[in-house]
């Protein structure tokens, strides 16, 4: 005799069936403001939408990224995005993140809670503000140049000569905070008697870094960087408040260019062509983030 599959019970549905249910306002929620603009964003990119009163927008398929990699101003704007985001994402709020970290490790509680104070209130100020702070430190007449002064050490307009370099350090000044908070709550969570046996067997602070620390945070190192190079990516107003890309466009990174594609001269399916190619850098990046995260330590 053949043994009689026992058909599935009511009961174990409709318990499935509660637990989905809670999250059923979320998921429509996240249809309707997150996926529904982005299927529409990425449908009007294959169009030739403009901000001009036009009756109608044609399907152009992929004109809009024929033009976009055929033009000078976006290769030059792809290439100052890379620029700013390894050298202030990268190498600048990675590396102070670290460094500041490892420092107030060791310091005492009146010196930990001074700096920190300090580079959180850089972290929390409004976008806007910390531009303006930034173009007042920078411009010709501005505190560093006062400061180049006072030392005898030649100036010269930062915000002409340097832009994307002075914006690049604008963004490390404002977002270290957050590397230098996961950092300190990595290494609060190496063991003390594994740093402690280095010390004894006569490691120095460099060998125990790069030996101990380093592999010991890895995985936080690689969610930090994610996480700081897409915010990177699409920092707007701290870039635009300073030099709104200029002088020219020798600090009009991706985000800028786009908004002057789409807002200023009105093409709005080409800017939002523009965009998606951002999100194919950002998604790009994560995916790499993502498989060296699942590199256990």
């Amino acid at each position: 005799m053949g043994t009689k599959v026992a058909p599935p019970r009511r009961g174990g549905l409709l318990r499935s069936l509660t637990r989905v249910l809670p999250l059923a306002p979320a998921v429509v929620l996240l249809l309707l403001f997150l996926a529904g603009p982005i299927a529409y964003c990425a449908y009007i990119a294959f169009t030739d939408l403009q901000l001009t009163g036009q009756a109608h927008s044609s399907f152009v398929g992929l004109d809009n990224f024929r033009t976009a990699f055929r033009d000078d101003a976006f290769r030059n704007a792809v290439w100052l995005t890379l620029v700013f985001t390894v050298l202030s994402s990268l190498v600048g709020q990675n590396t102070l993140g670290l460094a500041l970290a490892s420092l107030m490790q060791r310091a005492s509680n009146p010196v930990r809670t001074l700096v920190g104070g300090i580079v959180i209130t850089a972290w929390v100020l409004p976008e806007v503000v910390a531009g303006f702070l930034l173009y007042a430190f920078f411009r010709r007449e501005g505190t560093l140049n006062a400061i180049l002064d006072w030392l005898h050490l030649p100036s010269q307009n930062w915000m002409f000569t340097l832009p994307i370099l002075a914006v690049s350090f604008a963004n490390v000044w404002r977002g270290t905070a957050f590397s230098m908070l996961v950092y300190s709550a990595a290494l609060n969570e190496i063991p003390k008697e594994i740093t402690e046996a280095a010390e004894v067997d006569g490691a120095g602070g460099w060998r125990r870094l790069w030996h101990i620390t380093l592999p010991m945070i890895r995985r936080s190192i690689g969610t930090n960087l994610m996480l700081n190079t897409l915010q990177t990516l699409s920092v707007f107003g701290l870039i635009w408040v300073m030099t709104r890309g200029g002088p020219g466009n020798r600090s009009q990174t991706l985000p800028l260019f786009m908004y002057e594609q789409a807002f200023q001269k009105s093409m709005i399916g080409y800017g939002t062509a523009v965009a998606l190619l951002l999100l194919v850098v950002g998604s790009l990046f994560s995916v790499v983030y993502m498989r060296l995260l699942r590199t256990e330590v």
